[in-house]
């Protein structure tokens, strides 16, 4: 904190330049003294709250010229109506948290960036009103091809569409709050670099963060520390729409330590995405898949999550699209469903964990499951699997795994089953049971020389 004549001192000293450091507002707004050596005070300039038809340009203009001198813009508290307004290189705004608003007018876009090296927003909200935008505007914040984007700190609400868009950029997302897009709450495409972290994004219409590429490559995208909530899926579908978290065909992406709770399908799910690491999430209350791995991708690992709550656990799948080489282990699922949001023929609810190529299932914990508890194949598609030393309790079945013609081989080993009301281990054909309990060991015996089942016990 800064006295007052500290900031009397320095104002006078930068009023030539236009700058207004040391700005520090009055306690009687309810504010604490904010030090702003450095920066320019865009009231200083003009740039009032509710200023009319003017204000959008003048706020331009404030800026550019901070901008150009390689300076932040102040905004002090209040609304700021804007429209059609472009950062340009170098910009930098930063305002008073909750208090300092950008309130979409209408007519147009709100913000965009395009081709800047760097671009920071920090401590503002930026509020679309519900308004919506034009056509070629996708999403309240438009970033394309920024080397260093840095949205901190910030509130984005009220998005008639998505409410953060970012194409072939880098930088961070973190500490902020996006909600109530009709949307996403922040889309990233083709990324650089990116990191997004520390946010609370919650009442979004059609998912909440989203990790996608144009075509399969390497991405590196972190996804940590977010607090997701009530993901709806206004388009339908049976799972492109009301994911937390959704990767598309971006690899070496990293999703740890969120808490992700109401998705209406999935609270992470990776679409064609290889080198996947979703690793200590919490995932409550997921309307379909909680967490999912499916078609071409190669590489993924499930590791130290919680299932609290959906319709199938965790799924490893797609072996029929390449999807392959996996490691599940150490997680917790409980307390699935045998519904979800929508009615197939060929559609599985009630699965704990399911898997089925070149992949290894390992001290896992499932409990409470209205089906299987582990699904090893599916029809032919099973090669290389390894389920061993889990605990499976309270479910239809404990394991169902393939006894289809052409299906490669399993090892079922040392797991712990209880409460297992139709069997421990069961052969199946498709969706159907079709042997006697395996669990014993004595599946070579009975015909099945893929699979190895030894050393589990049947409480």
């Amino acid at each position: 904190m800064i006295s007052r004549r500290t900031a009397l001192t320095m104002i006078a000293g930068a009023a030539a330049a236009g700058a207004m450091p040391g700005r520090a507002l009055p306690a009687s707004q309810g504010f604490p003294a904010i030090d702003l050596r450095g920066s320019i005070d865009a009231g200083a300039h003009g740039v009032t709250p509710d200023g009319g038809d003017k204000q959008n340009r003048k706020l331009a203009e404030v800026i550019a010229k901070a901008a150009r001198q390689n300076m932040p813009v102040f905004l002090p508290p209040g609304n700021y109506p804007v429209s059609n307004l472009d950062l340009p290189e170098g910009t930098r705004i930063t305002g008073v948290p909750g208090a300092s608003r950008l309130v979409y007018s209408g007519g147009g876009r709100m913000l965009r960036a395009d081709g800047a090296r760097r671009i920071e927003l920090s401590n503002i909200v930026i509020d679309g009103a519900g308004r919506r935008l034009d056509e070629q505007s996708p999403a309240l914040v438009q970033i394309r091809g920024v080397g260093e984007i840095v949205i901190d700190n910030c509130e984005v609400v009220g998005a008639d569409q998505t409410a953060v868009r970012l194409e072939r950029s880098g930088g961070r997302i973190e500490r902020s709050r996006i909600s109530g897009a009709a949307e996403y709450g922040l889309y990233a495409v083709d990324s650089t670099g990116l990191s997004i972290t520390g946010n609370t994004v919650f009442d979004c219409g059609n998912g909440g963060i989203l990790v996608h590429r144009r075509s399969k490559g390497a991405d590196g995208t972190i996804v940590s520390g977010n607090r997701i909530s009530r993901i709806g899926a206004t388009n339908g579908g049976t799972g492109q729409y009301g994911n937390a978290i959704n990767l598309f065909r971006a690899g070496n992406v990293i999703v740890t330590g969120n808490q992700i709770s109401q998705s209406a399908f999935s609270a992470i799910r990776a679409n064609s995405a290889s080198n996947a690491q979703i690793a200590n999430n919490t995932c409550l209350a997921s309307g379909e898949t909680a967490i999912y791995a499916e078609f071409a991708f190669e590489g993924a690992m499930v590791l130290g999550n919680i299932v609290d709550g959906a319709a199938n656990g965790i799924s490893v799948v797609n072996f029929n699209e390449g999807g392959r080489l996996a490691t599940v282990a150490n997680n917790i699922v409980r307390n699935l469903a045998p519904t979800g949001p929508y009615v197939l023929d060929e559609a599985i609810f009630g699965v704990g964990i399911s898997v089925e190529a070149d992949t290894a299932v390992t001290g896992n914990v499932i409990e409470t499951v209205p089906l299987w508890g582990m699904a090893l194949g599916f029809g032919p598609y099973l090669r290389n699997v390894l389920a061993s030393n889990n605990i499976v309790r309270q479910a239809k079945i404990g394991c169902a795994v393939t006894v289809v013609e052409g299906a490669g081989s399993a090892l079922i080993s040392g797991n712990l089953f209880e409460a297992v009301r139709d069997g421990a281990v069961i052969g199946h054909r498709w969706k159907t049971p079709s042997t006697a309990e395996l669990g014993r060991g004595d599946s070579q015996a009975q015909g099945f020389k893929h699979l190895t089942i030894e050393n589990n016990r049947i409480v």
